[in-house]
């Protein structure tokens, strides 16, 4: 009988054991970011926690940076190139749910839950960082091999922290840009995103008694309906792809027999390039300013945020899906298949075909049969390969603000059973599972050694960078978010 021959030791490979190695300790930083939810720019403890691990390994951390509290810089090495490791860690307001629960179990009603994962993004370029210096250590490497920062990235949603990150100057001497996001499938982020603004409508009116003198009201919750009816119109008149959503922040009080005389509307707008997201913005204000002239109101515009569409870099994609292959999907066993089984319960067919089918839009031909093998599964247990025709992503991410100035690469890593829909209670309670922590370490290992081989292949950065001024000259880069606007929390 032939022994099996010994696997190659690759970057990829060092890079998972020394992840597995630790797997313990960066389960536990995960679910504690977990057990705080947060929201924007409020991630005191969650940023607390990544920062003095950080710190405790050696790294130089800078704190509250860009003007943000719980932004931060964690470096170690010196020189170049600088490659950043992206890491976010805050929650969403109303997904409160007990973790590894496969039913809905607010732990505090109304309360914020990682129903993004981001308690695993964060915590996965962590031991990225970690495991990469580790691994140069080792080798020798560490001294000369060039810069390995960690990026604290605060304000993911809705806030746009990176936003403010580039705009205050933090990436201007970086190399390489490297992420992922917790996902049903293992693959690469290699679609462009929708780009963003996002603005405060405050309307301003005249308080009355409804009934014995409404005629001396002016009402400013009328002000906010109509506005909202306006661009529910304005709808049909913008680009397909072109999105409007709102949320009513301010409904004027809850005395039906005052007339209020203050109410406010938060809106987001999105459309595939920025220009056409600004003139929509445009077009939505002339709304507002329609809706206060009916009602007699004024009407006082707060920009609060705005985040550019995500720039894909093949050739760092493709160095990172090199990774991706050698360590392929997460290796779920059958307790983390009964698990699934019970999510996928609670997700409708419909939810399951939505995501099987983004599957197919965002990957390649040679990879539609894997697709239709998920159909039977509760759990994407292979890789799929990227398309040459990759359709924009619906969403947005304040990572194509960084992709605008640095090149950047992004994957993918199954975390949630198949149809598992993003900001749902579904991704709160598998964020605190096996399936959520098994993603999270492979995510690492990927990134990790997508690291190790940029610091040690100065050429690959150089085409990268080359790829990424070609696509400059042809759209130069602005920053949406004019000078003057500061990071804040919700409002609401």
């Amino acid at each position: 009988m032939t022994a099996e021959a010994p696997r190659k030791e690759t970057p990829a490979t060092r890079l998972s054991a020394r992840v597995e190695a630790r797997r313990d300790q960066f389960i536990a930083l995960a679910d504690a970011i977990w057990d705080h939810p947060e929201t924007r720019f409020e991630e005191h403890v969650s940023s607390r926690l990544l920062a003095d691990a950080l710190e405790a390994e050696g790294f130089h951390v800078e704190r509250g940076v860009a003007g943000m509290e719980t932004a931060f810089v964690a470096s170690i090495g010196s020189g170049a190139p600088v490659i950043a490791l992206l890491g976010e860690f805050d929650a969403l307001t109303g997904l409160s749910q007990r973790g590894g629960a496969s039913t809905h179990e607010p732990l505090e009603p109304g309360g914020n839950g990682h129903g993004c994962g981001h308690n695993l993004l964060g915590t996965a370029a962590l031991a990225a960082a970690v495991a990469a210096r580790d691994d140069l250590r080792a080798r020798g490497r560490l001294e000369g091999a060039g810069t390995l920062r960690f990026y604290g990235c605060p304000g993911e949603e809705g806030g746009s922290g990176k936003t403010f990150m580039v705009r205050e100057g933090l990436f201007d001497d970086v190399d390489a840009a490297l992420t992922w996001h917790p996902m049903t499938f293992t693959g690469l982020f290699s679609t462009p995103t929708l780009a963003n603004i996002q603005a405060y409508f405050r309307f301003h009116g005249t308080a009355a008694h409804a009934a014995n003198s409404p005629h001396l009201g002016r009402s400013a919750l009328d002000a906010v309906e109509l506005m909202n009816i306006g661009a529910n119109y304005l709808r049909e008149h913008v680009p397909e792809q072109a999105r409007l959503h709102y949320a009513i922040t301010d409904s004027g009080g809850s005395s039906p027999n005052v007339v209020q005389d203050s109410a406010e509307v938060l809106y987001l707008v999105r459309a595939p390039a920025m220009p056409e997201t600004e003139e929509i913005y445009s077009r939505l204000q002339d709304v507002a300013r329609g809706a206060a002239l009916m009602t007699g109101t004024s009407v006082e515009v707060t920009f609060d945020k705005a985040c550019s569409s995500y720039l894909p870099n093949r050739t760092l994609e493709a160095l990172m899906f090199e990774q991706i292959q050698t360590l392929g999907a997460p290796a779920f066993d059958e307790s983390d298949q009964r698990y699934a089984r019970t999510i996928a319960d609670t997700i409708t067919p419909t939810g399951r075909h939505a995501d099987l089918d983004g599957m197919r839009r965002m990957t390649g031909p040679d990879t539609q049969d894997r697709i239709e093998a998920f159909e039977g599964q509760v759990l994407a247990d292979a890789v799929l390969a990227p398309g040459d025709d990759r359709e924009i992503m619906k969403g947005s991410t304040d990572v194509g603000d960084v992709s605008r100035v640095v090149p950047t690469a992004q994957c993918y890593v199954s975390c949630f059973a198949i149809g598992t829909a993003l900001h749902t209670w579904q991704v709160v309670a598998q964020g605190r599972s096996a399936l959520g922590h098994k993603g999270m370490l492979k995510a690492a290992a990927i990134l990790g050694s997508t690291a190790v081989r940029l610091l040690e292949d100065p050429e690959c950065v150089n085409r990268a960078r080359q790829e990424l001024r070609d696509a400059s000259e042809r759209t130069p880069y602005l920053c949406p978010i004019p000078e003057g606007v500061t990071p804040s929390p919700l409002a609401c």
